[in-house]
Parts: structure tokens; sequence; C-alpha cells
């Protein structure tokens, strides 16, 4: 089971950019697999959507760091680990410039990228950026058609409903040929249709404690984007799945690392990286939880 976690970017933690080398570096020495960052703009006062389905949003989300900014700088602190983005709320971003910063953290890192893509919630932080949040799906959609021209060999070319490339050289590409692998997440039948018709691999949530079980969390989702997998002609069964551990500020380690053992040994899941944000903004204190966690893991 390859194990990682979330870099520090949110609350406290966006407020001390200089934490993120020594947290990435000393979060790969002690046997992280992966290192992940999110996307958040803002936190509305009053949401018209609050996060999760909820009516408010996380404190922490009030003081956020650009993840290109936050990968930038654990790519160069580190050597070995994956580096993850779950997710990059992809339609926000022209896909010209989403390809030129994926492809630059890319060859920064060695080929350690692991480019994650979603739609996000926040009615707000659509309005913030100038898109139509009504348009996300075909957004992402088309994104995922210029990431593929502009990382091909060759020649880039595109012309969409959204965006338009004329005929260029675009000779830096990524250190991961022919590309980086994509995972998309969402859970709605449309996001979970294009995981199966677009992606390499899937990227499902769960809470601990009391988040729902793992079956409902991981089985269910990942059965109905291989069935669309297979609609589309695809292998099912090369699809890979990354789980996301988000636990609430009560969650205990023995929590958290049980969850990750049986999302292993009983659902098929090959990696997770647990989310710290909830649990420390302290660099030291999150280094500590990370340390305790892989230990109660991996048995040490």
């Amino acid at each position: 089971m390859k194990l990682g976690f979330s870099l520090p970017q949110f609350g406290a933690a966006a407020h001390r950019p200089q934490d993120i080398a020594r947290f990435a570096r000393q979060a790969e020495e002690m046997g992280a697999d992966s290192l992940w960052v999110g996307d958040r703009l803002l936190a509305a006062v009053d949401p018209l959507v609050g996060y999760g389905g909820g009516d408010t949003i996380p404190r922490q989300f009030r003081a956020a760091l650009d993840p290109f900014t936050v990968l930038t700088a654990a790519a160069g602190a580190t050597e070995r680990a994956l580096l993850g983005t779950n997710v990059i709320n992809a339609p926000w971003y022209p896909p010209a410039l989403l390809a030129r910063s994926f492809a630059g953290i890319d060859l920064l890192s060695g080929g350690r990228l692991l480019p994650g893509l979603g739609t996000g919630w926040s009615p707000e932080e659509y309005e913030a950026v100038g898109v139509p949040m009504a348009e996300r799906g075909r957004r992402l959609d088309e994104t995922l058609d210029v990431l593929d021209a502009f990382w091909s060999d060759g020649t880039v070319a595109h012309s969409g409903p959204h965006w338009s490339v004329a005929h260029s050289h675009v000779e830096v590409k990524p250190a991961q040929r022919p590309r980086p692998p994509i995972y998309l997440g969402g859970f709605a039948p449309a996001a979970l249709e294009r995981v199966g018709r677009r992606a390499d691999g899937f990227l499902p949530i769960t809470t601990v404690p009391g988040g729902p079980d793992l079956g409902r969390a991981v089985d269910r989702p990942l059965a109905a984007v291989r069935e669309a997998a297979e609609r589309h002609g695809r292998d099912p069964n090369a699809l890979d799945v990354v789980l996301r551990i988000n636990p609430d500020p009560e969650a205990r380690v023995e929590d958290i690392a049980t969850t990750v053992l049986e999302a292993g040994r009983e659902h098929g899941v090959g990696h997770a990286f647990v989310d710290l944000m909830y649990l420390a903004e302290d660099v030291d204190r999150t280094l500590d939880l990370a340390e305790r966690i892989l230990e109660k893991v991996r048995g040490r």
C-alpha cells in the first residue's frame, strides 16, 4: 500500500510557506510515498453551497496557498515521492496554461506528477474567476482534449467551443511520456461516466471517523466507473485508484490507520493519502502525526 499526506497549504500553514519544503523532505524521509495539494480560491462568508453539501465552509479554507506554488516547493525538496493534486478545479484555468504548469512541475520533479482534476463545488469561486459554473463539465472535457494536444509529440492545435489554439510549436513536454496519468474525482453520474471514459485513475474520498463505509465510498462508485470504461471499449481493470482520507478533528491515529489498512486489504486500494489539515496546522505536529500513522500502517 502506498501512503501519502497533504502538504501544508491551508489555514495557519498558508502563512508559513517556508515550512513546505521541510515538511515535504521530512515526510519523504519517513517513508511517505506521495504528497498532495488541493485547490481553493476563497471562502464565501455566506456561501450558496457549503463544503461537503453543508451550509458552511471550513475555517481553514479562509487562507489558501496556490497549489502550483506548493507543488513546486515540494518538487525541489524531494527525490522520490509522487506529487499529486486532489483536485485542481480544471474549469477555472485556461487549459493551455494548465498544460504548461503541469509540464513544468513534472519536469522539475523528474516525472513524479500525478495530476488529479475535478470541477469544484463553490458558485462564488466560479464567479470570481469569471467562468459559468453550469459549463464546468463541458469545460473539463475540453480541458482534457487540450492537455492531450499540448502533451503529444509534434506541433499543437485545438479548436473547441471554449478555447482555440493556433497551430503552434510547444516543445516543452512533461517528463512522463506519452503524458502524465490523469486522475479524475467526482461522484455524480456524469462525473463517474467521465472517469470511465477519459481518465487513467479515480479519486474517491472517505471521512474518518463516521464517514461512509468503504463499500459506499469506494466500491460502488468504482463499479460505475468500470462499467463506463467497458462501455467505451477501455480495460476497466487498468484504472488506478487513489483514496483520499479526510480525518475529522476528533479522529485518532488508530482510526486513520485502520481505514488505510481496510481499504487495502478488503477493497483493493493500492494507494491512499491522508489530509491532515483538520488535525494540525503546525508543521511539527503535522509531521508527528504523519510519522505515527506510517508506523501504525506499516507495523513499525
